[in-house]
């Protein structure tokens, strides 16, 4: 049985050179912006914080955010 998947937030696993599908879908949001980024467009991501993020400078400044004293 083929379960359609356009239009769903997909649920990730993140790992240091890829992820992994937990739940299908066709995007994930953007920890930050809450914009949706679709799975063939998701380049940014944090193992540490389990978060995808629509660009580098986004997933920059969580990043820096995330640094206590900053």
């Amino acid at each position: 049985m083929l379960i359609a998947s356009s239009n769903r937030i997909a649920r990730l696993q993140y790992g240091p050179n890829g992820f992994r599908t937990l739940s299908p879908g066709d995007h994930v949001l953007c920890a930050v912006s809450g914009a949706p980024i679709g799975l063939d467009e998701l380049r940014y991501w944090s193992v540490a914080r389990q978060e995808p993020y629509a660009s580098a400078a986004i997933a920059t400044q969580a990043m820096l955010d995330a640094v206590p004293g900053t």
